[in-house]
């Protein structure tokens, strides 16, 4: 993961942008429960910087990693960075599962 190198130096320096949460109170924002929506706004929008503070919140890079997995919905284009970036295939991001089963139900 070439594009995550500097992440061992800036651990625990970097903070989230509050610009990509701005639809949100972050005063009583559950991180956990929100981690989703979290991940998605920094995949779609985030410097890395935000990404070093996303990995921070939930657990390094392979934490990171599994939640991406998870997500509902993402562009193609962010399908294929997440697949780049953190060595994942197609096939095991729920996005892409459900992005497949809805254009068979659409063409049946």
């Amino acid at each position: 993961m070439t594009i995550f190198d500097d992440y061992k130096d800036s651990r625990a320096m970097c903070t989230l942008s509050p610009s990509l949460l701005w639809d949100y109170d972050l005063s009583c924002f559950d991180w956990w429960k929100s981690r989703k929506i979290v991940v998605q706004r920094v995949v779609e929008r985030g410097w890395l910087s935000d990404y070093f503070a996303a990995f921070d919140l939930y657990g390094g890079i392979e934490g990171f990693r599994q939640i991406v997995k998870e997500l509902p919905h993402l562009s193609s284009r962010d399908m294929n960075f997440v697949c780049i970036a953190f060595d994942l295939k197609k096939e095991e991001l729920s996005c892409y599962t459900r992005k497949l089963l809805r254009e068979q139900r659409l063409s049946s």
